[in-house]
């Protein structure tokens, strides 16, 4: 067998194992912080927006650092550019697509505007093209700070509002996995697969990308962000199946706070002279963050539910943003057209839906 032919192959087995270890670990994540947001009397909300979003992060954080120590920025910054965008858009647009989800109304009047309020403190940062030290811990900081706000926040919470939450998940109050001893040994099996599973997977990916001689910035923003992001996907989407609809949702919000307070206030720590900027995404990949978080507003509060036409429309979308990225990356001759169609049709006509769907919403609120 050529050598070309091993590497492929080995390449493939390292795939599925890693989508298998990824789908085992979801799964064990799902059930023991569900279970242990009962024991410990937090909501599942708050658990779904920390030990979750955090924990399925951890690819992120673990490539960014490591393409920081290694010099390779472009990987560092793209993935979490790439991976914020790629939670919104695709994670939970195939969760409403499978099952419409319904958002808390914590998540509309609080940690959508955190997400944005990071996402918009990123742009002055990047000013200088480049996350200094003194940027990465300012975000490690105020990342340490929301923590510390939403754990004290859900402590506060009335014994009638924990005594909601026990009684809407009786049903999985009791089994094997009842003890909060299992439910941690639970989770942190649960991330542990998922961590190795990411690995195996992304390096996987990135090697069938370098085959094709794809820049490093794509690949970041594409194939390492969409990777690092399968946790989410596999989290969310069986959070979403299971009812666990606050895990569904909180998980994709909290991971975006996470990934640009933590991931890129850790990486630019670990950068001795900063993280460098590329041009491109300043000009257009960190503006496409900072819409999608802004466009989750309107969307969120429309009655409260991402429904599946949401949905669908978030995975359009998602698939327009990378189809313009590898077009852009080959200086490809159908880059003009693309663009001249959504900038002067698809665009203007979601704007109009989004403001249509808003004005029913409103006047059905107020009948």
């Amino acid at each position: 067998m050529p050598l070309t032919d091993q590497i492929v192959t080995g390449d493939l087995l390292f795939f599925l194992a890693g989508l298998a270890a990824l789908v085992l670990g979801a799964e064990a994540l799902v059930r023991g912080a569900s279970k242990l947001a009962l024991s410990f009397g937090i909501s599942p909300l708050v658990v779904g927006l920390t030990v979750v979003a955090f924990g399925t992060s951890a690819p992120e954080m673990a490539v960014s650092v490591g393409a920081a120590l290694d010099g390779t920025a472009d990987i560092a910054v793209g993935n979490v550019v790439g991976s914020n965008i790629f939670n919104v858009l695709f994670i939970l647009g195939l969760s409403a697509l499978i099952v419409p989800l319904v958002v808390d109304a914590q998540i509309i009047r609080q940690e959508v505007p955190i997400m944005i309020g990071a996402s918009i403190l990123l742009l002055p940062m990047l000013l200088d093209k480049r996350v200094g030290t003194t940027d990465a811990a300012i975000l490690l900081v105020l990342l340490i700070a929301y923590t510390t706000f939403l754990v004290v926040q859900s402590r506060r919470q009335t014994q009638a509002t924990v005594a909601e939450y026990a009684q809407a998940a009786g049903h999985r109050a009791a089994g094997w996995d009842r003890h909060w001893a299992v439910q941690l040994l639970l989770v942190a099996a649960g991330l542990s697969l998922l961590v190795l599973g990411s690995r195996w997977l992304v390096g996987a990916a990135v090697s069938f990308a370098k085959g094709f001689g794809v820049s490093e910035l794509v690949i970041g923003l594409t194939i390492v962000a969409a990777g690092t992001s399968l946790p989410e996907v596999a989290t969310s989407v069986l959070a979403a199946l299971r009812g666990e609809r606050d895990i569904a949702v909180g998980n994709a919000v909290g991971s975006c706070t996470f990934n640009i307070l933590g991931c890129l206030g850790l990486a630019g720590l670990a950068s001795p002279s900063g993280l460098p900027v590329a041009e491109a995404v300043l000009n257009f990949d960190v503006w496409v963050m900072v819409a999608v978080a802004v466009a989750c507003l309107p969307v969120f509060a429309t009655g409260r539910e991402i429904a599946r036409w949401e949905g669908a429309l978030f995975l359009g979308y998602y698939l327009a943003y990378t189809a313009y990225v590898v077009l852009a990356a080959q200086h490809h001759d159908a880059l003009p057209g693309f663009s001249a169609v959504m900038l002067s049709f698809v665009l203007p006509l979601t704007v109009i839906t989004l403001v249509v769907v808003v004005v029913r919403g409103n006047a059905a609120r107020r009948d």
